[in-house]
This record gives C-alpha cells, sequence and structure tokens, in this order.
C-alpha cells in the first residue's frame, strides 16, 4: 500500500449508535490525511497563514465498502486524481483502509485555493506550485483546463 499520510486508531468518539465508526469520521480521517500530506510536500499551516490562502472544499464524496469498528487501526492514502496547471483546482481521492488490508472506504474531494483577506480563488504562486507538484498523483491523474 503506498501513500498512506495517515495512520491511527478508531476512537470511541467516532462510534455511532449501530456500533460502528460514524459517517463524518471518515470524512475527519480524509481531512487529517490531506493536512499531513500538504505538510510532507512543504505546504504547512504556517505558510498558509502567512500568504493568506487556505485549500477549501467544493465536493465530498463518500463510498462506503466496509464496517469499521471501534479500535480498528486505519491507514489513509492520498493521490490527487486531478489538478489545473496553476494548481488552482484540484481534486484528491482517499482509500481508508482497515489494518488487516480491507478497502473500507473511498472519499473524494474536490477543491480549490482561497484568499482568506479577499475571500476570492486563487492560483498558487510558482513557488507553491512547485510544492504541490510533489502530490502523488493517480494512475488516472488528468489535467484539467485553466
Amino acid at each position: 500500500m503506498n501513500n498512506i499520510f495517515f495512520e491511527g486508531p478508531v476512537m470511541w468518539s467516532q462510534i455511532d449508535a449501530n456500533m460502528h465508526m460514524r459517517h463524518s469520521a471518515y470524512a475527519d480521517f480524509a481531512a487529517q490525511a490531506r493536512l499531513t500530506l500538504l505538510d510532507k510536500v512543504g505546504m504547512d499551516a504556517r505558510q498558509f497563514l502567512e500568504l493568506h490562502i487556505g485549500p477549501i472544499l467544493f465536493r465530498e464524496e463518500l463510498i462506503y465498502l466496509r464496517e469499521v469498528n471501534a479500535n480498528d487501526m486505519l491507514r489513509v492514502t492520498c493521490e490527487m486524481t486531478k489538478c489545473r496547471p496553476d494548481g488552482s483546482r484540484w481534486s484528491i481521492r482517499h482509500e481508508i483502509y482497515r489494518k488487516d488490508g480491507t478497502k473500507s472506504a473511498v472519499v473524494n474531494v474536490d477543491g480549490a485555493w482561497i484568499d482568506t483577506k479577499q475571500r476570492k480563488l486563487v492560483g498558487l504562486s510558482t513557488e507553491m506550485m512547485e510544492k504541490f507538484k510533489a502530490i502523488p498523483r493517480s494512475e488516472d491523474f488528468t489535467e484539467t483546463a485553466s
């Protein structure tokens, strides 16, 4: 399994009344994996604050495949599936696996960058784009039109 950006246990607070992981916890695990991914390519939260930009999501799709229970250890992968040449819009696919290797869910997100002062969408600077290009790309990656 490649491109693992988060590994950790399912906590009691992430369990629902049916005694399996609640729906929104899948999105939380994917979000944590994305933050780790950005940090590993050199795009940490401090830089975003200094540059007054941040990632935003337009769409988040969760596809549930297998049940996840309390104390299961999860591994979350991240791969970019689409991106504009300037990095202004992008899509990332996460796959969530139990420790035994069972794929439990797929989380697809479509996002962009926002200028946090002007509240408008922006592309990335040349320096940040070089870092963003280091994100692992899926086998079905496509570059989308500007």
